[in-house]
């Protein structure tokens, strides 16, 4: 990739950055990811990266006392920064031009929702393969093309196809919805051996109508958990796709 796409691509970013909003079920999702993948954390050093305002930065920093953060908007890294103080390493780097001394090897590295962001995903996967120990683990989560709520949303006639980007989407800076096939597909290019597949949580309704739903009370937690449950027995309608590679 040559320095022009790599320079657009770190304004981009920075771009997003400034307008990046959440919903409250964007806060919501990163705790059950961190569920989801708890029975398969490798302990030791750890690495994410991708921080967006640092609430997946503070769920791993209860797990690994050993952090590093590498993001390429200095704005993320800032909040990031703010939020936990001294309990992580920030790095403002492209995840393209990042190469870690040969001593700084990770346990565990984490690619949360932030695959579909990039222009080369299997260039990134590759790179942070070669950053694993030998017991290391790639934890990836990206959103799922085929949730629930999506399928809805076509048969609404709100999106063209599955894998249609929104206007929120393309906003957020998307470029891309991934099936677990094609999911599986860019991992395996990228070196990988998937050692865990799953999906986090049956979505059945948007984001803003499940933050509608919860704040009226048509919907409680214990609904919210049982679609958690539910992601175990269909994980092809949850929202995130999980792979776990090595």
């Amino acid at each position: 990739m040559n320095q022009d796409v790599l320079e657009k691509e770190y304004q981009d970013l920075n771009s997003i950055a400034a307008v990046y909003d959440y919903d409250d079920f964007d806060r919501d999702i990163r705790h059950y990811m961190i569920r989801a993948m708890e029975p398969f954390l490798v302990p030791g050093r750890a690495l994410e990266m991708g921080c967006a305002y640092g609430e997946f930065t503070e769920i791993l920093s209860h797990h690994y006392a050993d952090l590093t953060v590498i993001d390429a908007a200095e704005e993320f890294l800032d909040h990031t920064r703010n939020r936990l103080g001294d309990k992580a390493t920030y790095i403002l780097s492209l995840f393209e031009t990042y190469q870690p001394k040969e001593e700084e090897k990770y346990d565990a590295i984490f690619i949360m929702h932030t695959l579909e962001h990039l222009i080369d995903p299997v260039d990134t996967m590759r790179r942070a393969k070669s950053w694993l120990t030998p017991k290391g683990r790639l934890y990836l989560v990206v959103p799922n093309a085929n949730a629930a709520s999506r399928q809805l949303a076509v048969k609404m006639g709100l999106l063209s196809h599955n894998w249609a980007l929104t206007e929120k989407d393309h906003k957020h800076g998307h470029r891309i919805y991934y099936s677990f096939d094609t999911f599986e597909r860019d991992t395996r290019e990228a070196g990988l051996d998937i050692v865990h597949r799953g999906g986090i949580f049956f979505k059945p309704l948007a984001n803003f109508q499940i933050d509608l739903a919860l704040k009226h009370g048509v919907i409680n937690r214990e609904y919210m958990e049982a679609c958690f449950q539910l992601g175990y027995l269909y994980p092809d309608l949850c929202n995130s796709l999980l792979l776990i590679g090595k």
